[in-house]
């Protein structure tokens, strides 16, 4: 099988350097090991997603010098394949209606709740068994049931430290995750895993700071009988402060590298490319 390989940016806003060492590290590894190199958008969020930012993305990266197949996969256009995921899942009982707010999250869990690795408090199960009323709702993964059905532990292989080795895979630090937002049709950790599947990803490599959501990927590609994909995290780009660039706190893009004059060789040799 010729090993698939996939940058996956979210556009909401112009890629920056951590993006940039991200996809590099893509198209290497593909090359090195006679492989496919993918794109693909995730751009479930139409509203912060705008074609104007997907063109300026793709633009990026050709200007880095990058090649990959076409066409281009936009999560946008794959909605309903997301939703007839999630309803199976409910069908079998491993998924529930909730209609919680974040206020309505934090006065149940109370004082000091459990959270999960990004920080966010653990869903306390108000809606699980049925709580939930008519309005807007959003679609959850019943986390225990989901873990009850496996026929032993999960795991995954990855690359990131070296040599392969297997990863424990605890999906239950992650809770009943949001699998369908009440905001939009489809949530990250449900897109991802039934792309990666659809689009035959044998190798799923990006940043350490997903390391921790490939526990409840796992979960869901047991579910549903998708494949489980090699994991390469590889260590992040930080800022002078020693934080991860990120979008959300202004992290100069690309774009304004380029217009300061910045070339592609030397963001490739200042990246290690």
């Amino acid at each position: 099988m010729q090993p698939v390989f996939r940058f996956a940016p979210s556009p909401n806003g112009h890629l920056h350097l951590g993006h940039a060492f991200s996809a590099l590290i893509n198209a290497r590894m593909a090359a090195e090991k006679g492989g496919r190199f993918l794109i693909r958008i995730e751009d479930i969020d139409t509203s912060r997603c705008t074609d104007s930012l997907v063109a300026d993305c793709l633009d990026d990266l050709a200007w880095l010098g990058l090649a990959w197949e076409e066409p281009v996969l936009r999560q946008s256009t794959q909605f309903a394949r997301y939703r007839a995921a999630a309803d199976d899942l409910a069908a079998r009982g491993l998924a529930f209606r909730c209609t919680c707010t974040r206020g309505d999250i934090q006065k149940a869990a109370g004082e000091n709740p459990p959270r999960d690795p990004d920080g966010a408090i653990l869903y306390p199960g108000t809606c699980r068994h049925g709580g939930a009323g008519g309005g807007p709702h959003a679609l959850r993964l019943d986390c225990r049931a989901g873990i009850a059905t496996l026929s032993g532990p999960l795991e995954w292989r990855e690359t990131g430290e070296g040599a392969e080795q297997s990863i424990p895979a605890d999906p239950s630090i992650w809770g009943d995750v949001v699998l369908i937002r009440k905001d939009v049709p489809a949530s990250y950790h449900l897109a991802v895993a039934l792309d990666d599947a659809m689009q035959g990803v044998t190798h799923v490599v990006r940043g350490r700071d997903l390391h921790a959501a490939t526990a409840i990927h796992r979960l869901l590609q047991s579910l549903l009988g998708l494949p489980a994909p090699v994991y390469h995290h590889h260590a992040l780009i930080l800022d002078e402060e020693g934080r991860k660039l990120s979008k959300s706190s202004l992290s100069t893009p690309l774009r304004q590298l380029r217009a300061e004059g910045v070339t592609a060789i030397e963001i490739r040799r200042h990246l290690g490319f």
